[in-house]
């Protein structure tokens, strides 16, 4: 049994898996094709799964893929993160529009982002391990990047004030989303 509930942008779904705990700890199922089928409304199929560590204002994003679109099942087994998708769709009425959830180890909660849409996240925590299931391959030379700080977005990241996140060169380089190729 799943808890699903849509985010701003409807087809982002917040999945909450049921947990059993006690005294000796908890116990959740972390994957069942039929279960998941079923809470997002269509057959899924993963070929890839990735698992990332990042330390503290680590940010990573926005990242996304047109001819090899990737959709994903993003959950955290360790530490928090604020967890964001942004609509890349051509037609979309939603397009440039973004949608952002805290994810962590305590909550078992997980995101669905589907093919279409730019995904990101920062890591709250001392450190995250982020784990993520993927529907299409990672295809490097497919990737495009969404600069993570566009103020066309206006992203409400939850940084610390004075303090600039950790990005990469790549992600530095992001493209404003008015210049970003289009799903």
């Amino acid at each position: 049994m799943v808890t699903v509930t849509a985010t701003q942008l409807p087809e982002v779904l917040l999945l909450q898996p049921r947990v059993f705990g006690d005294a000796r700890g908890f116990f959740l199922e972390s994957w069942n094709q039929r279960v998941f089928d079923e809470a997002v409304g269509q057959s899924v199929r993963f070929v890839q799964d990735n698992h990332s560590r990042s330390a503290r204002g680590v940010l990573r994003g926005l990242h996304y893929q047109l001819q090899q679109p990737q959709g994903k099942l993003v959950r955290v087994v360790s530490g928090r993160v604020f967890d964001v998708a942004v609509d890349m769709r051509r037609d979309s009425p939603r397009r440039g529009q973004w949608a952002g959830v805290e994810l962590s180890a305590e909550d078992h909660r997980m995101l669905w982002i589907p093919p279409g849409f730019a995904h990101g996240f920062l890591v709250l925590s001392e450190s995250a391990d982020f784990l993520y299931k993927a529907t299409g391959y990672y295809a490097p030379a497919d990737e495009h990047t969404v600069a993570w700080d566009d103020p066309d977005l206006a992203i409400a990241w939850p940084l610390q004030p004075g303090v600039p996140p950790l990005v990469s060169a790549k992600d530095q380089a992001g493209l404003r989303l008015a210049d970003a190729p289009l799903y």
